[in-house]
């Protein structure tokens, strides 16, 4: 019977490793420092980004040519896309 027992609870620890597993984000990918934001883009975007995002941390992302800022939420700290006052991401123009 405690055979059982343990079994159950090998179960139930495993599912719940798997749980917590699902809830980690993607591994940051840190050998790249993300380039420096000049001074005159950064002027730019103050005056296109909704008032609510922290400027002073804004990163252009290569991968997808947009603009993300660092948002310090009650749980965690996460990257965020930088979004217009009605919700467009802003990104560099692609020729």
């Amino acid at each position: 019977m405690s055979h059982v027992l343990n079994s159950g609870k090998t179960t139930m620890i495993f599912t719940g490793l798997l749980a917590l597993a699902a809830c980690a984000g993607p591994p940051m990918d840190s050998t790249e420092p993300e380039p420096a934001i000049a001074e005159e883009v950064l002027i730019q975007l103050s005056a296109l980004a909704a008032p609510y995002q922290d400027l002073q941390s804004v990163q252009l992302r290569p991968q997808d040519g947009c603009y993300w800022y660092s948002h310090s939420g009650p749980v965690e700290t996460t990257m965020l896309p930088l979004r217009t006052v009605d919700g467009r991401p802003i990104c560099e123009q692609r020729l």
